[in-house]
């Protein structure tokens, strides 16, 4: 693990906090549904679960979503054993893998997903960190692709 050492604390540490987070969402909001406002009408904590994958498609507990998240998480892990990354690329990758891991894991263990992070004010889904993790790191693997060679020297 001593190659691309920022991939493996990324992946492992955003697995963490994002487990971590729906625990603490499920022990302080007993029931599906509930919400802790905390700006009012604009950002709240709503405690739901998804079954199926980003935004709710393919709801109703699709089987191959949790493979398909192992198989990511896998592939990821593979990758970080074999590969050299450059920055960005640790960046990225780490991201996405600590959101496949961490939205993988519920799929296996509980058969849905926690979902808590609520933006009222644009009427978007509710979701996750792991949500974002995934988001920030194909933002990670977009600035990958730019010449930039004092951040994309390999390590």
């Amino acid at each position: 693990m001593r190659k691309n050492r920022l991939f493996w604390i990324i992946g492992i540490l955003g697995f963490i906090f994002d487990q971590l987070t729906k625990f603490w969402i499920v022990q302080q909001l007993p029931q599906i549904g509930d919400t802790i406002p905390l700006i009012q009408g604009i950002f709240h904590l709503t405690y739901v679960t998804n079954t199926g994958a980003a935004f709710s498609f393919f709801s109703g507990g699709v089987f191959w979503l949790r493979w398909l998240s192992f198989a990511v998480s896998l592939g990821l892990i593979i990758y970080g054993f074999l590969g050299r990354m450059r920055f960005f690329e640790q960046l990225g990758y780490g991201f996405i893998l600590a959101g496949a891991l961490g939205n993988g894991w519920d799929r296996f263990f509980f058969g849905y997903v926690v979902d808590f992070l609520d933006f009222r004010f644009i009427d978007f889904p509710v979701f996750n960190f792991a949500d974002v993790f995934i988001n920030v790191g194909v933002i990670c693997l977009i600035f990958a692709t730019f010449p930039i060679q004092s951040l994309t020297k390999r390590r």
